[in-house]
């Protein structure tokens, strides 16, 4: 008997100590695969296909296509010149590439990938792109000219051009007749009436270093703006006013928002870490983990579906997906 109670004291101590406030430990967020991808240069955004259930990311002169179910590359949409960003309509079966060097988006068939036209963009550097399906109009933030492009679709004509208030980065529509965006070299957020096709308001973001990615908890009305001193800030999105910030890594460059778990996630590049924050209320966030990536792991794509996060980079010249378990239990 003496025997058995020294077997099992090491258990009891791990359960009493389970016990304690504050003992259980984070969850156990990974990188569970690999997904390689051929050829070398630049990368920027991903983004997926939900209906098709197919990552994008823009790579060099072309964007890649994986296929989500079998993680394998099944195509790619090829000249592009540096492309940036793409976006979906899939009610018509369309999807669009910003390319910043050639100042155009090209148009293409989402279940073909074939290309259908190419469309002279009036500004330059388009970067970030956005479509909004309430108004059918397509958005292409340009950073080169500091300025935003605004197109009809399907029909492609340009139908505006608004005046930003500094070079505009990443956006997000809150579905109710609203564009946010982050000024990057201003450090401060402008908002879009679409109804007007003008900005209606700037807010500035103080202590918010270069703002890059930005992600929207539009239950709560919550803007989460990612910055390159190492913070992320929370802005009311109703009245501009910071409520919250939160510690993320080093060069983020995407951010995203699950209402599902209240959870936000930041691709932090240069520390080589995917942040995880808990909202535990729409003003305070808890940091989970920070998740060990790659270097470069600067911009993402989440599955909402599956709490997978895509992160693309490369290692000696050789590029690569990340794919990261994040499901918050």
């Amino acid at each position: 008997m003496h025997h058995t109670k020294q077997l099992f004291a090491p258990l009891a101590l791990l359960l009493n100590l389970a016990a304690l406030p504050g003992a259980m430990a984070a969850p156990a967020f990974h990188v569970e695969a690999t997904i390689a991808l051929p050829g070398e240069g630049k990368w920027d955004y991903a983004n997926i296909d939900a209906v098709h259930q197919r990552l994008f990311v823009t790579h060099s002169s072309q964007v890649q296509v994986i296929d989500l179910k079998t993680r394998q590359l099944v195509g790619a949409i090829a000249g592009t010149d540096v492309p940036h960003g793409v976006d979906f309509a899939p009610e018509l079966n369309l999807g669009f590439i910003s390319n910043g060097h050639a100042n155009n988006v090209t148009v293409f068939a989402l279940d073909s990938l074939a290309i259908r036209q190419q469309v002279k963009v009036d500004g330059k550097n388009p970067d970030a792109i956005l479509y909004v399906p309430q108004s059918h109009q397509l958005y292409t933030f340009n950073g080169g000219s500091a300025d935003v492009s605004v197109f009809d679709v399907p029909s492609m004509r340009l139908v505006n051009t608004i005046k930003a208030g500094g070079r505009p980065e990443f956006a997000v529509n809150d579905g109710a007749g609203h564009i946010f965006f982050n000024i990057e070299d201003k450090n401060a957020m402008e908002m879009i009436d679409i109804a007007s096709g003008k900005i209606a308001a700037h807010w500035a973001l103080d202590g918010c270093e270069e703002p890059s990615g930005l992600a929207l908890d539009n239950v709560h009305g919550r803007l989460f703006s990612v910055c390159k001193n190492q913070r992320a800030v929370v802005t009311d999105a109703r009245t501009g006013k910071r409520v919250a910030e939160f510690a993320i890594g080093t060069h983020p460059d995407a951010a995203v928002y699950d209402p599902a778990t209240a959870t936000v996630y930041v691709s932090n590049g240069d520390s080589a870490t995917l942040t995880i924050a808990h909202q535990v209320t729409p003003d305070r966030y808890e940091v989970l983990d920070n998740v060990a990536t790659a270097v470069g792991a600067k911009t993402m794509a989440f599955d909402a579906a599956t709490k997978h996060v895509y992160l693309p980079t490369a290692a000696d010249g050789k590029m690569k997906v990340l794919v990261v378990n994040a499901a918050v239990k």
